[in-house]
């Protein structure tokens, strides 16, 4: 019998509109390339992430394969698992949740990308890759708390997979390569320090968030968060209605999703405000297109409104703005 969830709902979390909208809008798309979540501690970004595991939606995957291969894409596949699908065999298949893996900080290089498995080598003379994090987070979310503090080779090598969506894992005169199509959710304090231009270039979106303002509210996380330490498993069941009409709205905005349209006139209007912010490159025309149209289908519409728009740029845009010396990207306007 599978264990109840041990994390807190993402129902229950208190405020924090614009930081749970950012993870909803890349499940509903996941080709948004992921969110940045800036701000200071304490602000239920780390809970927010984790939580969001029990939203999402269920994949097929082949039984026993660690790489995460889907039975019916070979471009998902990991070489010996399209080997076996090339060669007509029935690959088994299972179905289970999207996955949230967890990047440590004190993350190695081999734990990251993988390496070759030595106790076998030496025990039985064949070379065996030993999957790492990227394997499993492979059509999945990888998540990245502090990411402003990981070494930098970690750093290269979480840039080289985003950018081919693919893992390539070479020791000891020994090559292999695997699909590593992940989404990529980091959380950050900015007083710890900043990103390099690339790696925030990587995060589709990203969001500032604070402490909340009110009284009201500073109680009401200090009651949910007293009952759920109090009794976790009490606690998710009495929200468990509300999680599965999230998770229900969510699989409708899914569906949606193909069907929104986008008129010409606000492709040029996309255009026009990466212009105006000076913002290099066209990955951030193309995040703003994705999140309005993922903003379209989350308030059950197939057509996006100006509304959408403007509420993306503000999400796909700021981290991208070129910013004067110390100047931080929560003052960065762009509308």
């Amino acid at each position: 019998m599978e264990r109840a969830c041990a994390h807190y709902p993402f129902a229950a979390i208190v405020g924090q509109e614009v930081l749970k909208k950012s993870l909803i809008l890349n499940v509903i798309n996941p080709s948004l390339s992921g969110v940045l979540i800036r701000g200071e501690k304490g602000t239920a970004k780390s809970t927010a992430v984790r939580a969001l595991a029990d939203l999402l939606p269920e994949i097929e995957v082949v039984e026993g394969d660690p790489f995460q291969s889907d039975p019916h894409d070979p471009k998902t596949m990991a070489p010996e698992v399209r080997a076996r699908h090339e060669a007509g065999e029935t690959l088994p298949v299972r179905r289970r949740k999207v996955r949230v893996v967890e990047l440590p900080i004190s993350a190695t290089e081999d734990r990251v990308i993988g390496t070759l498995d030595l106790e076998v080598a030496i025990k039985e003379g064949r070379k065996t890759i030993e999957p790492g994090l990227l394997a499993g987070a492979h059509r999945g979310i990888l998540y990245v708390d502090e990411v402003n503090l990981l070494d930098d080779h970690v750093v290269d090598v979480l840039l080289d997979s985003a950018a081919m969506g693919v893992n390539t894992i070479e020791r000891e005169g020994v090559s292999f390569s695997h699909p590593a199509r992940f989404t990529l959710v980091g959380t950050m304090n900015p007083e710890e320090g900043e990103l390099r231009p690339q790696l925030l270039d990587r995060f589709g979106l990203c969001v500032h968030v604070e402490g909340l303002r009110t009284p009201a509210d500073r109680v009401e996380v200090v009651k949910r968060r007293a009952a759920f330490e109090d009794d976790p498993a009490g606690f998710v069941a009495r929200w468990a209605e509300e999680t599965a009409r999230l998770r229900a709205a969510i699989a409708a905005a899914i569906s949606l999703y193909p069907q929104v349209q986008a008129p010409d006139s606000l492709l040029f209007e996309i255009a026009e405000r990466s212009l105006a912010m000076g913002v290099d490159g066209h990955r951030s025309d193309l995040i703003m297109l994705k999140a309005a149209k993922a903003l379209a289908a989350w308030g059950g519409r197939d057509a996006v409104s100006p509304a959408d728009l403007a509420e993306a740029a503000g999400l796909a845009l700021a981290h991208r703005v070129r910013r004067r010396p110390f100047e931080d990207i929560a003052n960065a306007r762009t509308a």
